[in-house]
């Protein structure tokens, strides 16, 4: 199992945005240096608590600070740009990284972000697969580009001027495109099939009760079968918020399930926005459990693995037990409350936990 990590960047807003987005970028770094294979950024428009605006301008920001690491977008989303401009930059973030990115791409899930790029209440999920269309339909295809769609339409046909170069949009570093993934966070998601049947893979969100992460496999492996190709669990990221000590579990579960860490406040500010969403779901398995049950203290404990080292071994395997096999453990950033808390447990995943689970694996345990 490899690890790397996702960031849903969400800080308190009450902190310095340039204070936030430096300890982003470090712990980005950080992973680099200790070898976790690919790092995810999420991005929001209208969200102080997630100040990441646009996560291709962060990665940039780190493109040449790192050297292994892959980095994606966790994610673009669709509805809310151009496709013309997504193409163009995905393709500048490409050569500039020199096939290290990967597209991350999702309908978006907040709001206030549809409602200020004026689609809140329009079918964004038509808009999505309209504008990742047009995305791959300009780096399949030649200018001047004739695209009309419902939503978008991309030409350059009246202002082309080919021996110079005008008119025609960048293809990236990787050929036909960087590798395509896309989030999921609706149990039995369909959208998983409909993306593993066009060769993209997933995500399963870290803030889903492991029952639910469990049915993402299924609807991978029927896409998989629609298109005729196999569904290999090497190929399913899984995100998970994991807080890591050395030994002291009591430490570990203060700071991992209590107001007194940061996962309490990130889950605080999820069930506000998700279930006043109409998104409750997400957090029960009983539906009928009345939605005033879901707070961040009962929550928080069941979706946060916390504690030693060798605690957090066994919980992850036990997680990966119930979840079924998957190839990469995304390690989900939070914020660093205590910052040397926050990144001695980013190094114990990379130096101790990860070895003894793979251990543990390859012995079949």
């Amino acid at each position: 199992m490899k690890l790397g990590t996702f960031m849903m960047p969400l800080h308190p807003p009450s902190r310095k945005p340039w204070e936030t987005l430096r300890e982003d970028r470090e712990a980005i770094i950080l992973a680099d240096r200790l070898g976790y294979s690919e790092a995810f950024v999420g991005e929001h428009t209208t969200d102080l608590a997630e100040n990441v605006t646009s996560c291709l301008m962060f990665l940039c920001s780190v493109a040449f600070e790192t050297t292994q690491i892959r980095l994606g977008s966790g994610t673009l989303n669709m509805p809310n740009t151009h496709p013309a401009a997504v193409a163009a930059n995905v393709a500048m973030i490409d050569h500039l990284l020199q096939g290290r990115f990967i597209m991350g791409i999702s309908p978006g899930g907040l709001m206030s972000d549809a409602e200020v790029f004026g689609n809140f209440g329009k079918d964004r999920l038509e808009m999505f697969v309209e504008a990742i269309d047009m995305v791959l339909a300009i780096w399949n295809g030649a200018p001047p580009y004739d695209l009309h769609g419902k939503h978008f339409t991309v030409s350059t046909a009246r202002t082309m001027i080919p021996e110079i170069g005008q008119g025609i949009i960048l293809k990236p570093f990787q050929a036909p495109h960087p590798p395509i993934v896309v989030t999921a966070v609706a149990p039995f998601s369909k959208g998983v099939t409909a993306a593993a049947a066009r060769g993209w893979e997933p995500i399963s969100g870290n803030f889903l009760l492991p029952e639910w992460v469990r049915t993402h496999w299924a609807s991978y492996v029927e896409g998989c079968q629609q298109a005729a190709r196999p569904a290999d669990a090497a190929n399913w990221r899984v995100a998970k918020s994991v807080f890591v000590t050395e030994s002291d579990d009591a430490l570990a579960r203060r700071y991992g399930h209590t107001a007194e860490g940061p996962y309490h406040f990130y889950f605080k500010q999820l069930i506000r926005k998700l279930v006043g969403g109409g998104r409750s779901n997400l957090f029960k398995l009983d539906q009928s459990e009345p939605d005033e049950s879901i707070t961040a203290d009962t929550i928080t404990p069941k979706l946060v693995i916390a504690g030693s080292v060798d605690s957090v071994v066994d919980q992850i395997l036990a997680f990966r037990e119930k979840v079924g096999d998957f190839g990469t453990l995304l390690y989900a950033c939070h914020d660093w409350v205590d910052p040397a808390l926050g990144r001695r447990s980013m190094e114990l995943m990379a130096e101790k936990v990860m070895p003894q689970v793979n251990a543990a694996i390859s012995a079949g345990r």
